[in-house]
């Protein structure tokens, strides 16, 4: 996919912090060592890190450099790497991986969890929050008009959720250390957004890229029309032009 849209992705800045805030409250305390912020993005956790570990040196890792531009600007992180995440590895080993909404576009999970909680310092913590919200209207729409519209370049015959159920992870986890896992429902209020169902703008910088990137200028107005369609059934607007959308969470801290 082409680079992040940090402007984009920022229009719901507070409804996405505040799951990686929920997840930090449930890191116990660490041992000595760094901190790694897994998938920073533009660096919107990195001020509570540093607010809970003010001496600890904290590292942003993010595929993204439109994203590692801005992550610079918040001035708390001791070093940047631009790296795919799939393939990071530290020069170091962490007292602290804290993955937050980057680990769900990663395949193979019972390989990548592990890995990643391997590189860790004695007695330290793997924090991750996952969107769980494929098979939602918001997502499953996407997936499902684009086969309706473009069977040619979208087919999903086997396809399965990138990420489990909160209990899966402590199963698939609990010889690894001491798990925690949970899961949680958000019902998000978005405000109108002028002609764009508040949906639609919720995702297009996030679950709407992937498909939005195989369509041309000309085939993807038509994709946005039907989706809005679907969108204010799913989602009808309140009387202020607002609506409700129920977003679904998985959360785990593994302590290694």
């Amino acid at each position: 996919m082409s680079d992040w849209n940090p402007q984009s992705y920022a229009r719901f800045g507070d409804l996405r912090l505040r799951p990686a805030l929920d997840l930090l409250a449930q890191v116990p305390d660490l041992p000595p060592g760094g901190i790694v912020d897994l998938g920073c993005g533009a660096g919107a956790v990195a001020g509570a890190l540093a607010g809970r570990w003010p001496d600890r040196l904290i590292t942003g890792v993010d595929g993204s450099p439109a994203m590692l531009q801005e992550a610079e600007e918040c001035g708390s992180y001791a070093g940047l790497i631009q790296s795919d995440v799939a393939l990071w590895r530290p020069d170091a080993a962490p007292a602290l991986i804290f993955a937050n909404a980057s680990l769900h576009w990663l395949g193979d999970h019972a390989m990548l969890l592990p890995r990643l909680a391997g590189f860790l310092v004695p007695g330290g913590t793997l924090a991750v929050q996952m969107p769980r919200q494929y098979n939602a209207p918001s997502h499953r729409f996407l997936r499902d008009i684009a086969v309706a519209l473009f069977p040619d370049r979208f087919a999903y015959p086997k396809w399965q959720a990138p990420v489990a159920t909160a209990e899966a992870y402590a199963r698939m986890l609990a010889p690894l250390g001491r798990i925690e896992a949970w899961q949680t429902d958000y019902v998000q209020r978005l405000g109108a957004d002028g002609s764009a169902h508040p949906v639609r703008r919720f995702t297009e910088p996030t679950a709407m890229r992937p498909f939005a990137e195989k369509l041309s200028a000309a085939e993807l107005p038509g994709f946005i029309t039907a989706y809005e369609e679907a969108l204010a059934v799913a989602y009808p607007a309140l009387p202020d032009g607002s609506v409700l959308l129920p977003f679904r969470r998985v959360f785990f801290t593994l302590t290694v």
